[in-house]
């Protein structure tokens, strides 16, 4: 039997899609389902014009937690990234977030051997597209310590890079967004 040429070309077209599916079918039938891990807080972040840059989400680890974090508009660069004691954003300065969450009493900053407060966080890099798409590792203790209402946490993200050793704040600026983190 012999076929149109037409039906040969398809076939040499389809052939590594069909092949694409066929690997799928085999190995999807094999591997377990993905896991669902609902977030522990999430929080919408905005600037000081309460426009919307984009979301945070924490979720619980076998280690602790990861914050997921993905942001647009924000200036190419690193940025200070904080966990400060007051759920609240009062735009435009959002000193209502009030200091940094530091139940141990100590210093700011990884680099402070009197250090860090808990809320410190890894400074985070805005894109040449001014897109930040990052995840942190954040401790049990900072994850479970976020709550709701009077018991929320807010998310700040300062316009300059934080040094990560200077009190109270690592030299990182001013707060340039902030969102609520609650459950």
């Amino acid at each position: 039997m012999t076929f149109p040429a037409a039906f040969g070309a398809m076939l040499r077209i389809w052939s590594p899609a069909l092949a694409a599916a066929a690997t799928v079918g085999a190995c999807s039938g094999h591997s377990k389902p993905a896991r669902v891990v609902p977030s522990a807080a999430n929080t919408v972040l905005v600037d000081a014009q309460s426009r919307r840059l984009g979301t945070a989400a924490v979720l619980p680890s076998k280690s602790g937690g990861l914050l997921v974090l993905k942001l647009t508009s924000v200036p190419p660069g690193q940025h200070g990234l904080h966990i400060h004691a007051t759920g609240a954003c009062d735009p435009p300065t959002f000193a209502s977030a009030g200091p940094h969450y530091n139940p141990g009493n100590r210093k700011h900053g990884a680099r402070n051997p009197q250090g860090p407060h808990a809320g410190d966080l890894p400074n985070v890099v805005a894109r040449a597209d001014s897109s930040v798409d990052t995840t942190l590792a954040i401790p049990a203790g900072v994850v479970s310590a976020i709550g709701s209402g009077a018991g929320a946490k807010s998310l700040v993200l300062h316009a300059d890079p934080d040094d990560l050793a200077t009190d109270p704040s690592g030299n990182s600026g001013a707060r340039f967004a902030c969102g609520v983190l609650q459950r």
